[in-house]
């Protein structure tokens, strides 16, 4: 059984009740209970049944990531190109400055996201791609998985 400290007294209790003292809900033993009106006793899972609700929640989670692709600078400037535009028409275009298109097609300055789309919808290219990462937790033992970093270095002691 998981014991708690009174939030009254602090006293280490098994089982606690959760009251209203003083306008204020608190987790008290069965003697500073009488300080106030219990709303309802306290139950705590067992240790078992508490793993058992984590492991269940511990489903692989997917993150999806926005990258550039590698060579938007190349892509955006011989797109520019095609159109038909000036790095200052085009810098017009999108309401930016002329140097900010000139350092984008160098490479020396990288969009965000969000400007990265603006262009995608103005060039009529592709610049962003979406990647899915699956993280995934397990209780089982990993050992055949191979060595790990802790395995080694109790190994070597």
């Amino acid at each position: 059984m998981i014991r708690i400290n009174c939030d009254l007294c602090g006293k280490n209790e098994d089982n606690l009740a959760r009251a209203l003292i003083e306008g204020v809900e608190l987790d008290v033993c069965a003697a500073c209970s009488k300080f106030g009106k219990i709303i309802q006793p306290i139950k705590r899972p067992n240790p078992k049944e508490q793993h058992q609700k984590i492991m269940q929640r511990a489903e692989p989670k997917e993150e999806k990531t926005e990258l550039l692709i590698e060579n938007y600078a190349d892509l955006i400037k011989k797109r520019r190109e095609t159109m038909g535009l000036s790095q200052k028409d085009f810098a017009f275009r999108i309401s930016e400055k002329e140097s900010l298109v000139h350092h984008m097609e160098t490479d020396h300055f990288t969009p965000s996201i969000p400007m990265a789309r603006k262009l995608e919808k103005i060039l009529g290219v592709k610049l962003v791609e979406e990647y899915e990462e699956k993280h995934e937790t397990s209780g089982k033992n990993k050992k055949e998985d191979g060595f790990t970093l802790g395995d080694f270095i109790k190994i070597k002691r």
